[in-house]
């Protein structure tokens, strides 16, 4: 049999060929998404070489199915697909394993100095759309960012940024389009193809499912209007994080993303002594709050602790276990409210350092792994 490994041009398959070789549709139910995605990756991005069956079906080795599953863990992760496209197999394991040594730097620096910057420029942002480019002058916006931010524009078109501007000029593409059709982003490769690559977010109004679907499948970020300056820099911080460098902390950020705290402040037992206080709310949320904090400091540890069978995996389970950690912090600040609204005394601290989702062994009553799933019987009801 000959060898499967894909060449540089396309190679039609016989039919010893087609048994070792895999079509569309199988690969995209191994890595568990659409095959019309996969079919979108390949047009616009050719991310593995062209290899055809007798029929004119595409095939896959082994090595390809490798290469995509790997890009879609790092998609997944937050990586722009135009920015992996170009890159072989050892320089996507590097992607991964430096996403790794990220995730562990960003969780041993939790409660490191805070207003220090990995950041040496401003995030460089071309804007296609004027009202936009005005919203965005707004002190308000810009400091949701929490980065310095060097808006360039505003063009009133693709094309007049495509004149302006090159791909290396700019870290991302910043576009107001009231209407989304099926041929838009069509259109805008024709009009700039020089910019084709670049990580894009659109602000649109109207558009039908398919096209955001679509556009989605190649890595763009969508956000529908009408939305308050909160949002739209929640938004922009997101994308920031997920095509940029990592984004420098200042005062106003650090409010409104507190960083987790390293462990947790109170175990098990102490949840559910503090959900069994009778509460003059008329309903059960104060019970369901010490639930999901338990439930979120559990899934913290475990996701520290599941098995992985490369770096991809690893840097999937730093970021689940990282954002179990900032959504157990959050929720211990809800909780604390809970008490402040009930007049309670907060929940005794642990005796020691807990590791998160970590603690004593709950008593007998508490032990049953039922205990954490919703209608359970360990909070006795709230009157």
């Amino acid at each position: 049999m000959s060898d499967p490994t894909p060449s540089l041009t396309p190679l039609t398959a016989s039919s010893e060929e087609d048994v070792s070789l895999r079509r569309s549709g199988a690969v995209a139910r191994m890595l568990r998404m659409p095959v019309a995605t996969l079919r979108v990756w390949e047009r616009r991005y050719a991310l593995t070489p062209p290899r055809w069956s007798a029929g004119g079906q595409r095939l896959y080795s082994a090595d390809d199915v490798r290469r995509l599953a790997l890009i879609k863990q790092l998609t997944e992760l937050g990586h722009a697909i135009g920015s992996l496209a170009p890159l072989d197999m050892a320089q996507l394991e590097a992607v991964a394993a430096t996403h790794v040594g990220a995730m562990s730097v960003a969780t041993r620096k939790e409660h490191g100095p805070r207003g220090q910057s990995s950041s040496q420029r401003p995030w460089r942002v071309a804007v296609i759309g004027a009202a936009l480019g005005a919203r965005l002058e707004r002190p308000s916006l810009r400091r949701r960012l929490g980065r310095s931010v060097e808006w360039i524009g505003p063009f009133d078109s693709m094309a007049q940024a495509g004149e302006a501007v090159h791909r290396d000029d700019v870290d991302a593409l910043l576009i107001h389009q009231p209407h989304l059709h099926a041929g838009w982003l069509a259109e805008q490769e024709a009009a700039a193809p020089k910019l084709m690559g670049t990580p894009m977010a659109v602000l649109y109004v109207f558009a039908a499912d398919a096209v955001c679907e679509s556009l989605a499948a190649v890595g763009t970020t969508l956000l529908r209007e009408p939305q308050p300056d909160v949002v739209i820099g929640q938004w922009l911080r997101q994308f920031a994080l997920e095509t940029g460098e990592e984004p420098e902390v200042t005062a106003e950020a650090e409010i409104a993303t507190p960083a987790p705290r390293s462990s947790r402040r109170w175990d098990d037992a102490s949840l559910v002594a503090f959900a069994n206080r009778s509460s003059t709310v008329a309903c059960e949320c104060p019970r369901h709050v010490a639930e999901l904090l338990m439930q979120l400091s559990h899934f913290e540890t475990y996701s520290a602790k599941c098995e992985n069978r490369g770096p991809a995996d690893a840097a999937l389970h730093a970021y689940l276990k990282q954002t179990a950690a900032e959504a157990r912090a959050r929720f211990e600040d809800a909780l604390e409210r809970v008490a402040q609204h009930e007049g309670w005394p907060l929940p005794a601290p642990a005796a020691g350092p807990l590791e998160s989702g970590g603690g004593p062994s709950p008593s007998p009553s508490t032990s049953s792994s039922s205990s954490l799933l919703p209608g359970s019987s360990v909070f006795a009801p709230i009157r």
